[in-house]
């Protein structure tokens, strides 16, 4: 394995020029791995749920849980479509599977360089070699959780934004939850030190005039409507900044 990227390039510097083309997968069996070659976008959206949706079905026909996904024709990646891999590795996990990247194009490893992703998301230089290492020990999604004295609680509809706020959050060592649902904030939330409310939160206004009543002494941050579909560089890294500022003593 050895990716390198040379070089202070921006981030946009790095981009195609046409990133707007839709998500297109191909796929292939290897041995006891499924190949998934990715072409078009990876974002919040419609894009996500089919790349969701078909690994899904591409588990299930091939009866395997070890999914290589070859970025090398990925154009673009928001903070979202990060979640959804984000996701996907925890969903796989669990099943006693795993995910691998391969070939990303200079703008995906960057992401992952920025966002100190690279120990969760190896890059693998050819699909061999990322194939080869499912004989390895999975890596661990977040750092020491639980490290620091705070406990903070995520409500959002979306599972993707809940699932990168929690890789993020964790792995600045931060006791962190995450529910869809009000009734379960409320609940966790008495013992918290924070609750961050994402821009897809059911009835979002009730939701936080609700919070302010029940946990008045728990301090409230709320999300961007635009988080999810924010460059996956910036959106993970200014959280993390935003609740250390909140939460220092």
């Amino acid at each position: 394995m050895g990716y390198e990227l040379a070089g202070c390039d921006s981030l946009r510097d790095l981009l195609p020029r046409d990133f707007s083309m839709q998500l297109a997968l191909k796929s292939e069996a290897v041995g006891e791995a499924l190949i998934v070659r990715c072409r078009g976008r990876i974002v919040t959206g419609e894009e996500a749920q089919f790349l969701q949706s078909e690994l899904d079905k591409l588990t299930q026909a091939h009866l395997t849980r070890n999914i290589v996904l070859n970025l090398a024709e990925v154009n673009y990646l928001d903070s979202g479509g990060l979640g959804t891999l984000v996701r996907m590795l925890h969903h796989l996990r669990f099943a006693r599977g795993d995910l691998k990247v391969c070939q990303p194009p200079p703008f995906v490893l960057k992401v992952l360089q920025l966002t100190n992703l690279l120990n969760v998301f190896p890059a693998y230089s050819s699909e061999r070699e990322a194939v080869e290492a499912f004989s390895q020990r999975p890596q661990t999604l977040h750092g020491t959780p639980g490290t620091t004295s705070d406990r903070i609680v995520c409500i959002d509809r979306s599972l993707e934004l809940l699932a990168y706020v929690r890789l993020f959050l964790q792995r600045d060592g931060y006791e962190v939850f995450t529910t869809q649902y009000l009734s379960d904030a409320l609940t966790i939330a008495r013992e918290a030190s924070l609750v961050i409310v994402g821009p897809d939160t059911p009835n979002k206004e009730a939701a936080i005039e609700k919070l302010r009543q029940n946990v008045p002494n728990t301090k409230l941050l709320h999300l961007p409507a635009d988080f999810s579909t924010s460059d996956a560089d910036h959106a993970g890294p200014n959280l993390v900044n935003q609740v250390r500022s909140l939460l220092v003593r």
